[in-house]
């Protein structure tokens, strides 16, 4: 049945779930750890790439140690980044045995489109929000100082910002979730619409680290843009199940 798991997960006992869980962490772990290793020997290079919205500013080491442990971070970073695959593999592998097969066919792809949804949003902070809140920030104080930065807080800064447009670039698969579920409707999260631009505005403001309003609209607007494709996704798996027949099991033989 549909709404049944596989047999072979019920028939595998705690001991051997927990087991399986502990390999899958250190596998992940150990991505981790590997992809981190090799981002440090390119981390000059990384940094440089992070470097780039800065376009002409200046960094300045302020610490001892300031730019090592700054580079320490970054590798770390990468590494988790580009173990983010292998860890996503883990977690289906895990987790897909338990799952009845309308979920198998909802989680997969979900869980695919929410790591490239990341990376599009770790992208969209870095190229498009970041450029656009240094040029403002550079600007505003352009008569009265002169732009020297620390270069671990500017790394902190771009990473905040990267990591903020990463988890709002998630939107389109929640809906795409609750949709599948019955949860929510197409056309009822069409007629909030109001309400979504002011949470997007708001949300704009709590998740960028600058408080620069070219920043919050560029990512308020992103929400919203993403908002409006989750409605159109739950739209099209609405009409999908509309078109599709329910299937219906021909009785079973009296004994």
């Amino acid at each position: 049945m549909d709404n049944q798991p596989d047999n072979n997960d019920l028939r595998m006992p705690l001991t051997g779930h927990l087991e399986e869980l502990r390999q899958r962490v250190i596998t992940s772990l150990f991505a981790i750890i590997l992809g981190s290793a090799i981002s440090l020997i390119f981390v000059k290079n990384i940094i440089k790439i992070l470097e780039a919205p800065a376009k002409s500013i200046h960094f300045l080491q302020l610490s001892p140690g300031e730019f090592l442990f700054a580079s320490i971070k970054v590798a770390g970073y990468s590494g988790l980044t580009a173990a983010l695959p292998l860890i996503l593999y883990q977690v289906l592998r895990f987790i897909l045995p338990g799952l009845t097969k309308r979920e198998k066919q909802l989680i997969a792809p979900a869980v695919i489109g929410s790591a490239v949804l990341f990376i599009i949003g770790i992208s969209f902070g870095l190229w498009i929000l970041s450029p656009a809140a240094l040029k403002f920030l550079v600007a505003y104080g352009a008569d009265v100082v002169e732009p020297l930065w620390s270069i671990e807080r500017y790394l902190d800064f771009v990473f905040l910002l990267m990591l903020s447009c990463g988890l709002a670039f998630q939107l389109p698969v929640l809906q795409l979730i609750l949709g599948s579920l019955g949860l929510i409707h197409s056309k009822k999260m069409l007629s909030s619409w109001r309400l979504v631009v002011m949470s997007s505005a708001l949300a704009g403001a709590i998740l960028t680290p600058s408080t620069d309003p070219i920043t919050m609209l560029l990512l308020a607007t992103a929400i919203s843009g993403l908002f409006l494709i989750g409605v159109g996704m739950v739209a099209v798996i609405e009409k999908f199940k509309q078109e599709t027949p329910p299937i219906v099991h021909p009785p079973s033989a009296a004994k």
